[in-house]
């Protein structure tokens, strides 16, 4: 049977969702973050892009790219209440559903017998049901694989769909930036780059034992991923290691009891993230602390997941520098044993567009 995946992946999410709340802000150039000058975007909408700002900006960049920005505070219990919103429309239609963060996930929709099976058509049903039912938009990608569906979803951003049919495959592939490969980050690329490889036709003139000489292991997905060949199955794979809360403060905190002071806050966020979670066993507690000369001291002991634990654990850190403290941070790791999905709060980067394959993909069954 011919796979049928869709992935859909959220625009600007953490935006979005403060332009649904806030519907003055719509139009403007906001982003979501903290506004210390240590903070840093979550993410921005496309007003704010257009400035140049994006995901990871320091804060008081973003500010002085565009001073008229408006950077919201995060509201993680909306953003964890619409994902679920979400997810809960994604399992209406699919049984197989695999969450990469609070805002993308996958869909095998193979056997489904929605819109006479049409993928197309159900992402399109999807897309229009979170709008009605969420109010944000989403962009989807249809393809046959993992791969090329996520590819896709960013294709024609935002509030767009894209279709890779079967028979399209050789074709988009062939002129897909190698950048465009997961894995492929800026440095692989520009080595790659240098060795005259800038997209996926390129690469396919490379014999998987030269990429392999070449790359190690990496050269075997290269040399799939190239010819769009992507067998992996949608579903939750792998398992949590850790979970973690960590805060960078605006001003230096001065000693330990300055530090133990904001425990009590850390602990209780750690607590929520974990309760929304289906995490496996407790294997150990640790500390981070990062003093203002940027080093970093972690601690970490298989002790009960109590305050007292971390308080503990904080105490021995701070003993270890007499520094000013800039970042603290409270953390558990799980048993290999168990498995959830992870969540990420990063936004999706731009792409580039291409012709649209969109115009004769609805007859794909």
């Amino acid at each position: 049977m011919q796979r049928k995946i869709i992935h859909i992946d959220c625009d600007c999410y953490y935006a979005a969702l403060e332009m649904r709340d806030f519907p003055h802000l719509r139009g403007r150039p906001i982003a979501v973050g903290g506004q210390s000058s240590r903070s840093v975007l979550s993410t921005c909408n496309y007003e704010a892009r257009a400035f140049g700002l994006h995901s990871a900006m320091p804060s008081w960049r973003a500010q002085a790219l565009c001073p008229q920005v408006i950077i919201q505070a995060h509201r993680f219990e909306v953003y964890r209440a619409a994902s679920e919103q979400m997810m809960a429309i994604f399992s209406r239609y699919a049984d197989l559903v695999e969450p990469l963060s609070l805002d993308e996930a996958y869909l095998d929709v193979s056997e489904s017998h929605w819109f006479g099976g049409s993928a197309t058509l159900l992402a399109e049903h999807i897309r229009a049901e979170i709008l009605a039912e969420v109010g944000i938009t989403v962009s989807a990608g249809v393809a046959p694989n993992k791969f090329l569906a996520k590819v896709s979803s960013d294709w024609n951003k935002p509030n767009g769909i894209f279709v890779v049919p079967p028979h399209r495959v050789d074709g988009f592939v062939s002129q897909l930036p190698v950048k465009k490969i997961w894995g492929v980050g800026e440095k692989f690329n520009q080595r790659l780059n240098q060795m005259g490889i800038k997209t996926c036709g390129d690469l396919q003139q490379w014999p998987m034992p030269k990429l392999v000489q070449f790359f190690g292991k990496s050269g075997a997905w290269l040399y799939q991923r190239a010819r769009g060949i992507d067998e992996r199955a949608v579903g939750r794979t792998g398992s949590r290691k850790s979970q973690s809360i960590e805060h960078t403060f605006a001003a230096d905190l001065a000693g330990e009891e300055q530090c133990l002071s904001h425990l009590p806050l850390l602990y209780a966020g750690l607590m929520q993230r974990i309760n929304d979670q289906d995490c496996p066993p407790l294997k150990s507690v640790f500390v981070k602390v990062r003093f203002s000369d940027f080093t970093t001291t972690t601690l970490e002991r298989a002790w009960a997941l109590e305050a007292d634990s971390y308080q503990r654990l904080l105490r021995a850190a701070c003993a270890k520098n007499s520094k000013a403290v800039r970042l603290l941070g409270l953390g558990v790791r799980f048993n290999e044993a168990g498995s959830s999905a992870q969540l990420s709060l990063w936004g999706p980067d731009e792409s580039p567009s291409i012709g649209s394959a969109a115009s004769d993909a609805r007859s794909w069954v």
